[in-house]
This record gives structure tokens, sequence and C-alpha cells, in this order.
């Protein structure tokens, strides 16, 4: 007798959703890949061309953004950790949603393309955008994947239903309520896989294990 066996593609992601944030990376942060630029001139994007990186760790980018938040926490964390990735570059940006925001991403995806998302439990919402040479092609709140944006904001939907969301908007109550709590536990693993799908990157924690270019992002 063949025993059938069933893989969960959110269970890889599900080390970014630990409750209340208690995680490594904890309860905000943003990881965008990027196609086309290296490691060196993301960083130089984030600083606007006043930092190249330095080679580092995920313990000192850690450090350096929590030095930051307490004193600039309004801002977020003010550093990014960059990554070679087989075609594409990680970019961790700890305790930060910059790489989210409309106006940032767009700025960073000129002459390339950028699929970014952030989780953040407390003033903001999750969220994900997908940008291409300046242009937000989707984006949407995690929570809420009927509510996408940008020039081609159903670019995705094939790839959000093999990952059981729902990309309409609920028709009923009883839809609203069952979309509600669903949308609400899976939103960040959601986010992640469907960013694996798109780039071939599965982001894992072991990743934060690599060593990486830190540098600063300067003000927006």
């Amino acid at each position: 007798m063949t025993r059938m066996t069933t893989t969960d593609p959110l269970a890889p992601f599900q080390w970014l959703n630990v409750s209340k944030g208690y995680g490594r990376l904890g309860a905000i942060f943003s990881v965008a890949f990027f196609r086309g630029p290296d490691p060196v001139e993301v960083v130089r994007r984030f600083s606007r061309g006043e930092d190249s990186g330095q080679e580092s760790d995920f313990e000192e980018l850690d450090d350096k953004a929590c030095e930051y938040v307490s004193t600039d926490g309004g801002e977020g964390g003010g550093h990014v950790g960059v990554f070679q990735a087989g075609e594409w570059c990680v970019a961790v940006e700890p305790y930060g949603w910059m790489v989210t925001d409309h106006e940032v991403v767009t700025e960073l995806s000129r002459g390339c393309e950028v699929l970014a998302v952030t989780r953040h439990d407390y003033a903001a919402e999750h969220s994900l955008e997908y940008a291409i040479d300046g242009t937000i092609v989707t984006g949407y709140p995690l929570r809420r994947p009927y509510a996408r944006y940008g020039s081609d904001p159903d670019r995705l939907n094939g790839l959000m239903r093999e990952l059981g969301m729902r990309p309409e908007e609920p028709e009923d109550e009883a839809a609203w309520e069952a979309a509600w709590e669903d949308d609400h536990r899976t939103a960040v693993p959601r986010g992640f896989a469907l960013a694996a799908k798109v780039t071939g990157v599965p982001f894992t924690a072991d990743m934060l294990d690599r060593p990486m270019l830190v540098g600063s992002i300067a003000e927006r």
C-alpha cells in the first residue's frame, strides 16, 4: 500500500510568522529580492550612492539596526544587509519597512526587478510590492489579497491561487469572516511563499547565517 504524502507550501516560511514576533527577525522587518543589480549596487541604491556596504553578518546588521531604532525608531532600522542568491540579491531590513513604501520601491526598482515583503505587527500593515523598472506592477496588504493595485494587479493571481489565496473580494458575510480568519493566520508565510514562486528563492532561516554586505539606508 502506497501512503500518500502532502507538502505544505507554507511550512518553510512559518519561522517568519512566530507569534508576537519573538523570532530572529522580530515583529517588524522587510525582505526584498532584486534581479539585475549586484549586492554592492543594491546597497548603493538604498543609500542613494553614499554607501557601498561593508562585509559583515546578520548579528552586526541587527546591532546597527537596534542602535538606530533607539534614536530614530520612527524611521525604521536604518540599515540593510544584502547577499546574492542565484540570479537574485536578497536585502534584509530589520525593524524596517522602507522597501515597501510606494515611492521608495519605485526608486529602487529603476532598471531592475524588485519584489519586497514587509511584516509589521504594529502601526502599519503586512504588505507586498512587486515593481519593475520604476513601476509598481502589483501590490497588496498581505491580509487582504483582494485589495490589489498597480499597473497589472492581476499579474500574480494564478500563483496566489496555488497558495490558497483568494484574489477575488468575498461575496457575503460568511465568506468575509472565513477570509478574515484565514488571511490573518497565514498572511506572512503566504507572502513569502508567493515571493519564492516569483523569484525561485525561498527565504529560509539559514540565509541569515550567510555573509552579507551591510549598509545604511538614506533618509527619504
